[in-house]
């Protein structure tokens, strides 16, 4: 059992082709985790073990593998980079304890390395850098540091440069050591020769070394003494590192080319000597009971308390992906679902070995583990000690984009494809399914039509069906422009009972982004005891209930509404009239009359774009985009080329990559993420 001073849990992050996947292998195979490295365009990349990632040469779903290296237990978690499935990264950055970021030497600072990098700093996870295929041609080694400052405001600091760039590149310069590093060909890099430096490569290295040493001073007032002094020891250097990474003060950037085997394993031991064991990271809090705040303590002896980051359906069986924050579990021990009140029982513990397992007697905190028993898991939850009541807090969700209809091709496909879709939804909390009552399809909303694209063939490969699909629709949202008020009196039978409820309400816009919030007014007495003798809790949490249901669904489209404050004005009461349900139904008319009288209109999903393409491809580019009703927002250089960044509608880029490469003669490159929605 590892304690959690020796564990690692650390995620590779990056944009898409930027080698993470390629590095996740070499890592392996020189921790003799495997004993063959697979290549992500053979299709046979130990982490891609997925029939559709093999096939597109893309990671779709992370996988997590665990190896040691140098008596360390690393968990190593490779995330897609493609933005359809952001959502990976997110659930998995809420469970790790440090990061790679993974940069191409001559792409830079690409659309979704800037988006994971924002997303880790939202969990203040320290982050190492590798800067990879610096065997490129147009690779620049220097320009990636300063993109790195100038798109994530970071703080790279270079502890391996290379020696030479492009065709060129023939070795590592390591600055703390002062060797030059040169990784065997012949038996994949695993032999690597270290030389001291000669003259000219001293030359190379000292300005480096000299401004890592002055970064660190910058960094650290006990490094910055002995700096001063002249007495800095290189156990001295290490030690105000790694101060200064766990307190993201500054990024350690290592480099070389994966697909060459050259720099990976100056990073294993970057990774170990830098990054954080749970014992150094954020400590977790739990919510208690009563909305107090408790401290989750790594104690293997303590009660264990867990996170669900993941759910695999794995013939019929749900197989969780957990990390444990605290305790120690075992095969047959009873965990309560703190977040739904309900037992469940511990089946079988396993390693992660990508798409393979290895069972364990148990698992101690700070480590990641898949376990099956957990039937009543979803993403986020936690599981504690049936005698605790802890939670903590949740995987954010992501709104989707865009929806297709499907339509069964007869009625024994339509009960295999609700089979399909429920399990689906399981696994992927960005998934929304539904029935349009007057056609009876099933409506799919995700995150964008290569997500989409993907369960449709894992429909055919897993369950032999292929409904007919229908044209993408973009999901919209509903919002108001203007101020609106209703007072709603509902008095109807229900099912032989008489239920009434007057409520009345004012809505009015808050800015995009913003979301909903529902407020009361002054209408009751600032006293609870004496608010409670006019309106009892029930009936109030009938009325919130009621405007957070219609709050689902605007009366203009049927979309739900964003970014609305609801200020309930009055609730009126009448004793042996007045019900719960008629309190509900009287808010949701309520709430659909006021948003009707407050100017409804539609909000759409906008999304980030930037473009690449060679200059006397740019004027083409530009006018494509317009026709797209896109809004350029800067044109800037980059390793040879204009790299275009702008917004657009999403219902606009249906179909515009093909477009644009026709326009390009094929040499642009595009990438798009999700900003927000707002008006057309």
């Amino acid at each position: 059992m590892a304690c959690p001073k020796s564990i690692r849990n650390i995620g590779i992050i990056a944009h898409i082709d930027a080698g993470k996947t390629t590095l996740s292998e070499r890592i392996l195979f020189y921790a003799r985790k495997i004993h063959r490295m697979g290549e992500v365009h053979d299709g046979a990349a130990t982490m891609d073990y997925m029939p559709e990632e093999q096939e597109r040469g893309i990671t779709i779903t992370s996988a997590c593998i665990t190896c040691d290296w140098n008596d360390t237990n690393i968990n190593l978690v490779d995330t897609p980079g493609h933005v359809d499935f952001t959502i990976e990264v997110e659930r998995c950055l809420r469970v790790l304890d440090g990061a790679v970021g993974v940069f191409c030497a001559v792409a830079g600072v690409e659309p979704q390395s800037e988006t994971v990098w924002r997303q880790s700093e939202r969990f203040e996870i320290p982050k190492l850098a590798f800067i990879n295929k610096i065997d490129r041609t147009g690779a620049n080694f220097e320009a990636v540091l300063e993109s790195m400052r100038a798109r994530l405001m970071a703080n790279p600091v270079p502890l391996a440069v290379p020696l030479g760039q492009g065709e060129d590149f023939r070795a590592v310069l390591d600055l703390l050591s002062g060797m030059k590093l040169v990784f065997d060909p012949a038996d994949q890099g695993q032999t690597i020769t270290k030389t001291p430096f000669t003259p000219e490569e001293e030359k190379i290295a000292a300005p480096w070394r000299e401004q890592l040493l002055e970064k660190l001073a910058e960094a650290d007032d006990v490094f910055l003494e002995k700096w001063l002094e002249g007495s800095q020891t290189d156990a001295d250097i290490k030690d105000a590192l790694r101060r200064a990474t766990l307190g993201r003060k500054l990024s350690p950037v290592y480099c070389g080319s994966a697909l060459r085997n050259t720099g990976v394993q100056p990073l294993l031991d970057g990774i170990c000597a830098f990054l954080p064991s749970p014992a150094d990271a954020r400590p977790a809090l739990g919510e208690l009971e009563g909305g107090r705040s408790e401290v989750i303590a790594d104690d293997p002896a303590a009660d264990p308390v867990a996170l669900v980051f993941k759910i695999i359906m794995e013939n019929g069986r749900k197989l969780s992906f957990i990390r444990l924050y605290a305790g120690t579990i075992r095969e047959g021990q009873s965990l309560k679902n703190s977040s739904a009140g309900q037992i469940d029982r511990v089946g079988r513990i396993s390693r992660l070995l990508a798409d393979r397992r290895e069972k364990l007697d148990e698992v101690c905190a700070g480590d990641i583990a898949a376990v099956i028993g957990l039937r009543n898991a979803k993403t986020g939850q936690t599981y504690c000690a049936p005698n605790r009541n802890v939670r903590l807090e949740a995987i954010d969700s992501w709104p989707p984009v865009i929806t297709i209809a499907l339509e069964p091709r007869n009625a024994d496909e339509g009960k295999i494809l609700d089979d399909a879709l429920a399990r689906y939804l399981e696994e992927d909390p960005t998934l929304r399914a539904s029935t349009d009552e007057d056609t009876g399809m099933r409506m799919l909303s995700g995150m964008g039509e290569l997500h989409l694209d993907v369960i449709m063939e894992r429909m055919g490969r897993e369950y032999g069906i292929s409904p007919r699909k229908g044209q993408p629709q973009v999901v919209m949202r509903e919002t108001i422009l203007g101020e609106g008020n209703a007072d709603v009196v509902f008095d109807r039978e229900l099912g032989k009972e008489r239920h009434q409820g007057e409520v009345s309400i004012n809505v009015s816009p808050r800015q995009r982004g913003e979301g909903n919030v529902i407020v009361m007014g002054d209408f009751l007495p600032a006293d609870p005891k004496e608010a409670r003798k006019i309106l009892p809790d029930p009936h109030i949490n009938a009325v919130m209930e009621g405007l957070n249901h219609a709050l689902q669904s605007g009366p203009a489209t049927g979309w739900p509404v964003c970014d609305v404050r609801v200020t309930i004005t009055g609730i009126r009461r009448t004793e042996g009239l007045t019900t719960i349900p008629g309190c509900h139904m009287a808010a949701g008319q309520a709430l659909r009359e006021a948003i009707s009288a407050a100017g409804p209109v539609n909000l759409e999903p906008q999304m980030k774009v930037e473009i690449s393409v060679p200059e006397e491809f740019l004027g083409n580019a530009i006018g494509l985009f317009n026709q797209a009703q896109g809004k350029v927002e800067d044109v800037a250089d980059h390793a040879g080329l204009k790299i275009l960044r702008g917004s657009a509608p999403l219902r606009r880029l249906f179909g515009f990559p093909t477009s644009l490469r026709s326009v390009t003669q094929g040499r642009a490159g595009f990438a798009m993420s999700f900003e927000k929605f707002d008006l057309p």
